[in-house]
């Protein structure tokens, strides 16, 4: 079974919407970012939400250091996107679908970038293995975030698996959750 990874930049306040926040508010810190390259390397492909394809495929295509992704298979959960543009783009209808993919015996991690209400959605279904969380050291107040505050099945329990804080106030939080 292939593991599902959700990577987010997020909020100390638990906001990942729009982030361009976190290069506009913290000073760049390169070691705080390495945990993206070993992502990439690690990753047999790249699963996202219908509103993080839209925004990613007209950019990342066009940046060397996406090469890696931009080879690699992608996968898009939506009800509506049909004939996308982005090489090696296949569109999932459903979490089900997400599933039989997790099953499948193709290599590497499967990686959620972005994509909150899809890794909302991915984690109610039980189908998150880990985070892997930036934290930055601001607070937003507003925003999509990536726990719900409004659902008890939204629960759950996680274990620390990696850390590291930078010399930004950046930290590294890469959480199992505990099955």
């Amino acid at each position: 079974m292939r593991t599902l990874i959700v990577s987010e930049f997020i909020s100390l306040d638990g906001v990942v919407e729009s982030p361009d926040w976190t290069f506009e508010v913290v000073e760049y810190d390169e070691a705080a970012y390495a945990i993206k390259g070993r992502e990439q390397e690690e990753a047999g492909c790249l699963l996202l939400g219908r509103q993080s394809y839209d925004e990613f495929a007209p950019v990342w295509p066009t940046m060397e250091e996406f090469a890696d992704y931009n080879a690699m298979p992608k996968y898009v959960v939506s009800s509506t996107l049909e004939n996308p543009e982005w090489n090696n783009t296949t569109v999932l209808r459903s979490l089900d679908e997400v599933a039989a993919l997790k099953e499948s015996d193709e290599p590497g991690t499967i990686l959620v970038h972005a994509s909150a209400t899809l890794a909302q959605g991915l984690a109610e279904a039980g189908l998150v293995d880990r985070y892997h969380l930036l934290v930055y050291p601001v607070v937003l107040g507003t925003g999509k975030r990536l726990f719900p505050t409004d659902s008890e099945s939204a629960r759950q329990k996680l274990s620390l698996a990696e850390h590291a804080v930078y010399s930004n106030g950046i930290q590294l939080n890469v959480l199992d959750v505990v099955r």
